[in-house]
């Protein structure tokens, strides 16, 4: 098999042989022609349409309030520390749980705050946050 274009073979071929480049191209052809129709088979399933909004159920809130001398509030309803509890129980029953909001009187013991919120993390409320106002 001889290469060369002319009388004289001495010289050194400048030109890229384009045969078998086109050769290969083509091969690859036939395989992807033969092959994407059976990696795009599927089944036609008529699905079900679905509403894109969010149904987002907002748990209630909570709030306890702790006065001077310890007097416990729930919702503006004063509590003793045993009512507390039990509500405290029922309360982490509920699934969404609901927020507590701790609010403590400037003037009470921290004890008392200390006191409440290991009523909580006894409970197992998971969500519990504190209500201050802001810095004059």
């Amino acid at each position: 098999m001889a290469f060369g274009g002319g009388p004289d073979d001495s010289e050194v071929m400048s030109e890229i042989n384009m045969t078998p480049l086109v050769d290969v191209m083509l091969v690859l052809l036939i395989i992807f022609i033969i092959t994407v129709p059976v990696l795009t088979h599927s089944v036609k399933v008529d699905l079900p349409r679905a509403d894109n909004t969010l149904n987002e159920i907002k748990p209630d809130t909570i709030n306890l309030a702790i006065t001077d001398g310890g007097v416990i509030h729930w919702n503006e309803q004063t509590v003793s520390a045993e009512e507390l509890d039990l509500r405290l129980q029922a309360v982490a029953a509920q699934q969404p749980q609901p927020e507590i909001h701790l609010r403590g009187a400037r003037t009470v013991a921290y004890e008392h705050v200390v006191q409440v919120m290991a009523a909580v993390q006894r409970a197992g409320i998971l969500k519990l946050g504190f209500v201050t106002e802001p810095g004059q």
